[in-house]
């Protein structure tokens, strides 16, 4: 294999979530270009702190009781800002060049110096260049350790399979049901108006790992047959075509899987079906916190929560002029949603047809190519 088609070999693989393949210098190669999509997400997200002082004059988001024009922009802004900053990241990773590549990181990074100066979360330009110099740092850190393209792949599946994901939603839908009762519960917003925001985190991040539990649990069981024995398939060949790969023999079992290898098959699986659950439980959050905003008045806020609800929120560091009460009990069912559809995702044979066999299938040919790589590779 020549230097350009190790290369050209080394980017499939990454592009695949599966830096673990290659070569450690490949991961250090090309950061700067490969950071560029979320770099410029970033950006974008830096911008909107220039706004923010525009149009407020102060570096925080402060807003309770009836927002102003002015602070109806910023609250619109707060709402348009991440779906805005993932269009702009996925354009540029759209971009094919590498030059071009580099560009946008640059341009990047100076939108993100010019938004600590004018913007950002402190009134300090030190203290703001710091801050989102910690951020570029670690975005440029996780891209060179190979988990930028893991979450990347993981984020590109999760979007690639929006339409399927809508049925598992409609799934969904008498747990939905049943947390539509828990949402019109007097005792769930009392807790959420007294429960410490911290508290909360806390139960949210439990609530979490038992998730996460759950699909590594089942995620090792179907990873391990793969992971054996990546045994190719006739309909391979046609798959890799256009591909550095296209033209290698098959040669399974040359060199077996490392132990990172093998972890980061493992971590590639769960990240999709922990985005994929998350999109969902997301969805249902949002849901009923539109809900919230309709039903909810000041009379029943103060009436559910027996006067210890505010009606400004808190949230980021941010001040809303949304009751803080339904923002806590919107965390915790999605969190409740979170949980249930990962252990329904570890049971249920349709959801495993539609998107676990599917995923479980590219990883396989994903393997089999690193097979291909591997067995091309002088022996040493």
């Amino acid at each position: 294999m020549t230097a350009p088609d190790r290369f050209a070999a080394e980017h499939w693989f990454l592009a695949h979530g599966l830096p673990a393949v290659v070569r450690r210098g490949a991961l250090v190669r090309g950061v700067w270009s490969r950071s560029a999509p979320a770099l410029a997400g970033f950006a974008v997200i830096a911008a909107s702190s220039i706004l923010v002082v525009a149009l407020t004059g102060a570096h925080t988001i402060d807003i309770a009781g009836r927002p102003t024009a002015a602070e109806g922009l910023v609250l619109a802004l707060v709402v348009l800002v991440v779906p805005v900053a993932v269009v702009v990241g996925w354009l540029v990773s759209r971009i094919g060049q590498w030059l071009r590549r580099r560009m946008a990181a640059a341009l990047s990074v100076a939108v993100i110096v010019l938004a600590a100066v004018f913007g950002g979360p402190t009134s300090g330009v030190i203290a703001n260049l710091v801050w989102f110099g910690v951020i570029v740092g670690a975005i440029l850190a996780l891209t060179a350790t190979g988990v930028g393209s893991i979450l990347g792949w993981a984020a590109h599946d999760t979007a690639t399979n929006l339409a399927l994901i809508s049925g598992m939603f409609v799934r969904a839908l008498p747990v939905v049901l049943l947390t539509f009762l828990v949402f019109f519960n007097t005792y769930v917003w009392l807790m959420a108006a007294i429960v410490s925001r911290a508290r909360l985190w806390l139960a949210l991040g439990f609530l979490f790992l038992i998730a996460a539990a759950f699909l590594v649990s089942s995620t090792l069981e179907r990873v391990r047959p793969i992971l054996d024995d990546p045994d190719p398939q006739p309909t391979d060949q046609q798959r890799l075509a256009d591909t550095p790969f296209e033209h290698l023999p098959d040669e399974p079992g040359t060199d077996e899987l490392s132990h990172p290898e093998r972890a980061n098959v493992v971590f590639v699986v769960t990240s999709s079906q922990l985005g994929q659950v998350l999109t969902i439980a997301l969805a249902t959050g949002a849901i009923f916190f539109l809900l919230g905003l309709i039903v909810v008045s000041p009379e029943l806020l103060d009436s559910w929560t027996r006067g210890a609800g505010r009606t400004d929120g808190h949230f980021l560091g941010m001040i809303l002029p949304v009751p803080d009460a339904l923002i806590q009990t919107t965390m915790m069912l999605s969190a409740i949603t979170f949980m249930y559809l990962s252990a329904k995702a570890v049971t249920d044979k349709e959801y495993r047809a539609q998107f676990l066999d599917p995923l479980l299938d590219d990883v396989r040919l994903t393997l089999v190519a690193r097979d291909r790589y591997r067995a091309s590779l002088p022996r040493r």
